[in-house]
């Protein structure tokens, strides 16, 4: 399946050295003859060489170039850590081009695609294009509506507890291509995709910090899918709306701004999100100061409980506090929970506002392409005033 119209590619073998050594009125006719044998074969030859780099505002991670009739993408930060390029080429229909240097090839139209990771779906429901979903792992992580219907209707394949464990599966669908997000250990599946003609597709959103850079990546699935203008039309939307939302807050002088705590217990070790990491640029940009700015770093930070306790006793807001059925659930479960200002005030915040039918939570789906949704549910939660009539999407408190 990687190697590209062979047809074509016979078509124009050895003319170019026969055409010098023949009379000018039978290289004419040779020249002739074989332009007409391309037209027949119905491919389009352009140059991948000619192309042009698309800007990007926010991500990082990947980079875009367009081309008469193809697209290159080069994915250079796939996954934390990696210092590899993975180079691939999107061609519209019926396009021809030297395909030798590239990860994978995608020939557009698309028909059926899988995806390994919730945060993709809403890419297909943004795109329209939900009904191209043929496969994922736990078919029970899903919130879209759209997307459940399909399953309902037993048009999705449950690959069970993922497409790494399971790349038969993957092998027997024969998609148009698969979208892997990736921490860097199951690598060793890309060749064997590449191997059954398969392309396979790092997306490696969730290493970008910005929250804007996150959603952005909704323009590599559209090139993926022959969709980029509709990609850009809704990436343009949901920027203007995180834009709108975010200048709520710009004038805020720093005592007017709460103090936040995040994060919850699990096995002594508090885990949080670090003061550069997309969470707390969030919470930044919503008029808040987190309580833990001074730990440097875009992951999650794993904290000892007497450090929390004495760098946050007194925060009065705590965002993100696990699922929780209650107050009373959550202090009965850790009760050291109970010693911080936040548990005594009852501003617990968490993220399980909107559920998915099957327990699926829409946050961990929805949450990176529209951050706009987030920081307006923040902005709720801090400064109230500035959204009078908002209702918050994602987030709730906890009940008392």
């Amino acid at each position: 399946p990687l190697t590209l119209y062979q047809n074509s590619k016979a078509c124009m073998q050895s003319y170019p050295i026969v055409l010098r050594s023949l009379p000018y009125l039978i290289s004419y006719l040779l020249c002739f003859g074989v332009a007409f044998l391309l037209l027949s074969c119905g491919e389009k030859k352009t140059d991948a060489l000619l192309k042009t780099a698309v800007s990007l505002d926010y991500a990082t991670g990947f980079k875009l170039y367009q081309g008469d009739g193809f697209w290159e993408i080069e994915v250079s930060k796939g996954y934390a850590g990696s210092s590899e390029t993975y180079r691939y080429l999107v061609l519209d229909s019926g396009v021809q081009v030297n395909s030798a240097n590239y990860d994978a090839v995608i020939q557009l139209p698309i028909t059926q695609v899988v995806l390994t990771s919730t945060t993709q779906v809403p890419h297909l429901d943004a795109l329209g294009q939900i009904d191209l979903l043929g496969g994922f792992p736990q078919l029970d992580l899903i919130s879209s509506r759209a997307a459940r219907q399909r399953i309902a209707a037993g048009t999705v394949q449950d690959l069970g507890s993922g497409p790494s464990a399971n790349p038969e599966l993957v092998l027997d669908l024969q998609p148009d291509w698969i979208m892997i997000s990736t921490l860097g250990e199951d690598l060793r599946y890309l060749e064997v995709f590449k191997q059954a003609g398969i392309p396979a597709l790092i997306n490696g959103e969730y290493v970008e910090q910005n929250p804007l850079g996150r959603a952005e990546w909704i323009k590599f699935t559209g090139v993926l899918l022959g969709n980029y203008a509709v990609a850009l039309a809704q990436f343009e939307q949901i920027k203007k709306d995180y834009n709108e939302a975010a200048n709520l807050t710009r004038s805020i002088p720093k005592k007017d701004k709460p103090r936040v705590l995040s994060g919850v217990m699990y096995q002594d070790i508090w885990y949080a999100p670090s003061a550069d990491s997309w969470a707390a640029q969030l919470l930044s940009q919503a008029g808040g100061q987190y309580a833990f700015d001074g730990n440097a770093g875009s992951g999650s930070l794993q904290l000892n409980y007497e450090y929390v306790l004495d760098q946050a006793s007194s925060v009065p807001i705590w965002i993100g506090a696990a699922d929780f059925a209650s107050k009373a659930e959550m202090g009965t479960r850790e009760p050291r929970y109970q010693a911080f200002a936040a548990w005594e005030t009852g501003e617990l915040y968490t993220y399980t506002a909107k559920k998915g039918e099957t327990g699926g939570l829409e946050y961990f789906e929805l949450g990176y392409l529209r951050p706009d949704l987030i920081l307006k549910d923040l902005i709720k939660i801090l400064h109230p005033q500035l959204l009078p009539e908002y209702q918050p999407y994602f987030y709730q408190k906890i009940p008392n």
